[in-house]
């Protein structure tokens, strides 16, 4: 009888093509399902609780995957992460019910962009944070921020509104702007998020905070439902999956 597994992972993406295999590149998804069939002999499928893109990084991704011949969960941590390059940390192997998927059954996650605002971004933070020379408004920011949270068709700020499934319609719970030095945080919590809307979303605040935008202009975009450049997409390298939410019964 084959036995679930959750993993909790946290990556580097800056070498990868994102989380899902892909021809001729190098991807998370690949480079952990490789590990599994040296270290198990199974070829087993790593579903992720969602997809990220070539660059971007995670701090607590959640995953799982079935092997017919089961291996105690300490066994797969340690024989992963001697297999994986030190860009990709397995720090939790669980035993979960056949009920248990990384992506159908969480009900909500936690993106965090990190900006350097300042006219020298420091080299060891060069691939984790996006350089915004311009002095940025954390007010203005905070304000756009707060009418944008709450339940709204975002297909404004999506990269592909058309072909989303499950529409266009999300609940952002929070969306906040935090300062700390010359560090900027955006950190946006929600029931889910559309293709590249973190970025979206974080594009058009860098602009509001630069003054390029009036936080009252959130509205409006929301309300036209329509993707144009007013609301740009920021780069990969500033936004890290933070935490995935489940259920309390949920093994997370």
């Amino acid at each position: 009888m084959s036995q679930r597994y959750q993993l909790i992972i946290s990556y580097d993406g800056s070498a990868y093509g994102g989380w899902q295999i892909q021809p001729d590149n190098r991807t998370i998804q690949g480079e952990l399902e490789a590990c599994l069939h040296t270290l198990c002999g199974e070829r087993p499928r790593v579903n992720g609780s969602g997809r990220t893109d070539a660059g971007v990084h995670a701090r607590a991704q959640v995953a799982h995957f079935d092997l017919d011949t089961p291996m105690e969960p300490r066994r797969l941590r340690r024989g992963l992460n001697g297999l994986l390059n030190d860009d990709i940390r397995i720090h939790d192997v669980n035993e979960v019910g056949d009920d248990f998927y990384a992506r159908f059954s969480n009900v909500g996650k936690e993106y965090r962009y990190c900006i350097w605002n300042d006219a020298v971004v420091p080299p060891f933070l060069r691939l984790y944070r996006t350089h915004v020379r311009k002095p940025l408004d954390i007010d203005a920011m905070n304000q756009a921020a707060m009418l944008l949270e709450g339940e709204h068709d975002f297909a404004a700020f999506s990269a592909n509104p058309n072909r989303e499934i499950d529409g266009t319609v999300r609940t952002l719970y929070a969306l906040t702007v935090r300062k700390r030095g010359h560090d900027i945080t955006l950190i946006a919590r929600g029931d889910g998020f559309l293709y590249k809307m973190v970025r979206s979303l974080a594009g058009f605040l860098i602009r509001v905070g630069a003054g390029e935008q009036s936080p009252e202009m959130a509205r409006e975009i929301l309300e036209s439902k329509v993707r144009t450049a007013r609301v740009p997409t920021a780069a990969a390298r500033g936004l890290f999956l933070w935490k995935v939410f489940y259920p309390k019964s949920s093994s997370t």
